[in-house]
């Protein structure tokens, strides 16, 4: 065979080998496209299919204390009140609780014995928000957020200026801690040291309460709707970690990281430790990954990651993992939602037109069952 002949071969053998790599890749892709359909992604570029305006599955999520809210905030959706307005009255009700020690009235203190309250909205239709951190004597810092949104041209007030701010506009200034809390506080007084000077008996234990002394309890509720035009809004509030040093501000004030809110896309809201969140911005992070074609449960779960690969060596647990716990509630714009927590097994509630209930979160990490199950 001459050189001719045999360069004419081989570039013959090279197009047939590229026209059938090229055919596999095509194969490939196009499974990769159906698989991530059946996924619920979307590929760069390409734009998803939304319902039409006033057949949006309506809908709210909230953490798992916040079922009474996500109830409340649903039904005043399906009533025609505004996304924002019907988030707030929902974790009014969960602020208002005494028996819910994460927020509002019954809040754990901070090292002191004071209760002090941080909160953000977001409201998606108009882009707007606003928070207050650290505010004390205030029982439901939800609401001043969203007059902070509404009538200033701030975005968040802390400390002695958003309680001033409240009292201006009609709230009531009232002590927040109630009896459970304060013996709460007191019984980790009396933990710290066996060289203090704190003696004697504080009476039984609240077995409710038990759990919280195997670590620093952190409490918080988030939530989000959507209404049948397609605008979500969202709303977090919490008296944050308790026995903090006075001033410590966590995450749920923080726009991009207790929530975040962008109308064409959806909402991200957290619970757990703040810090963490802080560090990474992790609301706007996921919403900017759903914007990118992730599910809600894709997003969430690669935020996790992000956190874990952070996590200093000091809040690792001899796996190497983060020690702490930490949850984010998604919904999109068109009407998927999840939930994703750090530790397993978890849960976050959920309403919609199949009724009022609790869901399981996706987990990065599942603790043991017990019984070795």
């Amino acid at each position: 065979m001459s050189n001719q002949q045999h360069r004419e071969g081989r570039q013959g053998t090279d197009r047939r080998g590229f026209l059938a790599g090229s055919a596999a890749m095509a194969a490939g892709a196009i499974l990769s496209q159906q698989g991530s359909a059946a996924r619920g992604e979307v590929r760069p570029g390409q734009e998803r299919q939304l319902p039409a305006a006033g057949e949006f599955p309506v809908k709210s999520i909230s953490s798992a204390n916040g079922r009474e809210a996500t109830r409340i905030a649903y039904d005043l959706v399906m009533q025609g009140k505004d996304t924002l307005d019907a988030c707030v009255a929902g974790v009014t009700v969960v602020e208002n609780d005494p028996n819910d020690t994460s927020v509002g009235y019954g809040g754990l203190p901070n090292e002191e014995g004071v209760v002090e309250l941080d909160s953000a909205v977001m409201h998606g239709p108009s882009h707007s928000c606003g928070g207050v951190a650290s505010i004390r004597d205030i029982k439901n810092p939800a609401q001043v957020a969203r007059l902070v949104m509404k009538t200033t041209d701030h975005v968040l007030l802390v400390g002695e200026g958003a309680k001033r701010f409240a009292i201006a506009n009609g709230f009531k200034e009232e002590n927040l801690l109630t009896e459970r809390a304060r013996k709460a506080w007191l019984r980790w007084k009396h933990s710290l040291s066996d060289n203090d000077d704190w003696v004697g008996e504080l009476g039984e234990e609240d077995p409710a309460l038990l759990e919280a002394f195997g670590g620093r309890p952190t409490g918080t509720i988030h939530c989000a709707s959507l209404n049948a035009n397609g605008d979500i809004s969202c709303c977090t509030t919490t008296s944050g970690l308790a026995w903090k040093i006075p001033g410590r501000v966590g995450d749920s004030p923080i726009i991009g990281a207790g929530l975040y809110c962008d109308n064409d896309i959806g909402s991200c809201g957290s619970t757990g430790r703040g810090e963490a969140n802080l560090k990474n911005l992790c609301s706007f992070a996921a919403v900017e990954l759903m914007r990118n074609g992730m599910s809600p449960e894709q997003a969430g779960l690669e935020v996790l990651k992000r956190v874990a690969d952070h996590t200093p060596d000091r809040l690792r647990d001899d796996d190497g993992r983060p020690n702490f716990g930490l949850n984010f509630y998604l919904l999109s714009k068109d009407g998927r939602h999840a939930g994703v927590t750090m530790w397993g097994p978890g849960r976050f509630a959920v309403t919609d037109a199949d009724g009022t209930r609790h869901e399981e979160s996706a987990a990065l990490y599942e603790r043991p069952r017990r019984g070795g199950r």
